[in-house]
């Protein structure tokens, strides 16, 4: 245990490192603006925060500064503001609460899957259907901002996008899982008598 904590902070203090770190302590800082009713603030918390997040991943590609510390908690924190806002949308009464425990529920089967494909030495890589879906989905949370206004407008885009992404969002699972299950039968394939 302790050599994988050391593994993990060795190469911790680079400039993609300390933005996925920012980026963590940003998490408390957009909650408690929003629920304060400061959502102009929280929304530019909340997109610097997502320009850290395309920051820390393109600095460390170009820089070949890619840790242990970067592939753990750059996707948590990423996860961590993600369903922060959702949560905070879902306490304000603009989004359903139908929406959270769908994603929460899609992202800890993605957790589990990840930790049960890395322990059989299969990496599963992004897809464009879990790009899109992580598009679209930015851009509910960033139009729920804006609700009064969708609504007073007679156009909820803010919720027809969320369930947009939540469909997006299911058919990546089934696509991740099914090339998960793929990879899987490649390496063991079934012995026949």
């Amino acid at each position: 245990m302790k050599e994988k904590l050391r593994e993990l902070t060795r190469d911790m203090w680079n400039l993609p490192n300390i933005l996925t770190i920012v980026r963590l302590l940003l998490v408390p800082v957009f909650a408690i603006l929003y629920m304060n009713g400061y959502s102009m603030p929280a929304l530019a918390v909340f997109i610097v925060a997502a320009v850290t997040d395309f920051a820390d991943g393109r600095i460390a590609r170009a820089t070949n500064q890619i840790t242990s510390f970067g592939k753990l908690m750059d996707p948590l924190a990423d996860k961590l503001m993600v369903l922060t806002t959702l949560l905070c949308h879902c306490l304000k009464g603009v989004f359903p609460w139908a929406a959270l425990c769908i994603i929460a529920v899609k992202e800890a089967l993605m957790i589990l899957g990840g930790i049960f494909m890395l322990r059989h030495g299969v990496v599963v890589y992004s897809m464009f259907i879990g790009k899109a879906a992580t598009v679209v989905f930015f851009a509910a949370l960033i139009a729920a901002f804006f609700h009064p206004q969708l609504v007073s407008l007679g156009f909820p885009a803010d919720i027809w996008l969320l369930w947009a992404a939540v469909i997006l969002n299911l058919c990546a699972l089934v696509a991740y899982a099914m090339s998960a299950l793929k990879q899987l039968r490649t390496m063991y394939p079934r012995s026949r008598h």
